[in-house]
């Protein structure tokens, strides 16, 4: 077998990344510990976790920062945006009563309030008529695998490939997916959106004129936020809205779940 002869010079430009991201690494926590700081100050204040004033005017800054720095700005808000949904993890983390603290949408002309607060999307859920067929499907003609969920239930299984994740759910799961696939046939569900807040997000979108018809807002154990948007009969679209604001855990099924109607396992 013929040595692989590298050149010096690709020796040189990855030890220069390993420098840059080592750097990397440790700004991020140090930013961390500063954020944890900042939480420590909230509590003792009334100043809201979710301030949409300031995470406008911290993207803003940042986009131009990159532009002036000759980085794509679209990137740089994609990474500033999971570093603000990491950090308002950790502000939230053992506060539940920052629901909606600030109903208010944006000024004209600015970003609107759900454009403010939305990290990425979290995951997909897609209704199939049989879980093994669409487990081997999404695993042996897309590449994907198995992905590790918070909790197990009959009827559903996640999938992931690089950051992109799927969550399908089957007749099996219940009766009301069952119902779902016999009206409407498989396919998407839904779409759940990671955002900084879920009771703000949900506060957004009431205010609108006319306003989505949504679910209540619930906090699942490991202390999620989560609340989906009905069905739209028109389009056949529909919501989920998550804020992971408790434990650090993975995709679990009864949140998935909740978009069908189907309650929980005791």
């Amino acid at each position: 077998m013929l040595a692989v002869t590298i050149d010096p010079r690709l020796t040189e430009l990855r030890s220069r990344i390993d420098d840059l991201d080592r750097r990397l690494v440790e700004i991020l926590a140090e930013r961390i510990v500063v954020c944890e700081e900042v939480a420590r100050v909230k509590e003792s204040t009334d100043i809201p976790v979710i301030q949409p004033d300031r995470v406008r005017e911290v993207i803003g800054q940042r986009r131009q920062w990159a532009i002036d720095s000759g980085a794509d700005p679209d990137f740089v808000e994609q990474v500033l945006r999971t570093v603000l949904a990491e950090t308002h993890r950790i502000e939230v983390a053992g506060r539940r009563a920052d629901a909606a603290p600030d109903k208010s949408a944006t000024p004209e002309g600015i970003r609107s309030a759900i454009d403010t607060v939305a990290s990425r999307i979290d995951h997909v859920v897609v209704a199939v008529p049989d879980l093994a067929s669409a487990l081997e499907r999404f695993t042996q003609h897309l590449g994907f695998h198995r992905a590790d969920v918070a909790d197990h239930r009959p009827g559903v299984a996640a999938v992931e490939a690089g950051g992109v994740a799927v969550v399908l759910v089957s007749p099996e799961a219940g009766p009301a997916v069952a119902r779902h696939i016999a009206d409407h046939g498989p396919g998407l569900h839904h779409v759940a959106v990671d955002v900084l807040n879920a009771g703000y997000a949900r506060s957004a979108l009431a205010a609108l004129v006319p306003a989505p018809d949504m679910t209540p807002l619930v906090v699942d154990a490991a202390g999620h936020e989560q609340f989906f948007t009905l069905r739209d009969p028109a389009t056949g679209v529909q919501f989920g809205f998550i804020s992971r604001t408790g434990h650090r855990v993975g995709l679990a099924t009864d949140n998935a779940l909740l978009a069908f109607g189907e309650p929980p396992v005791a």
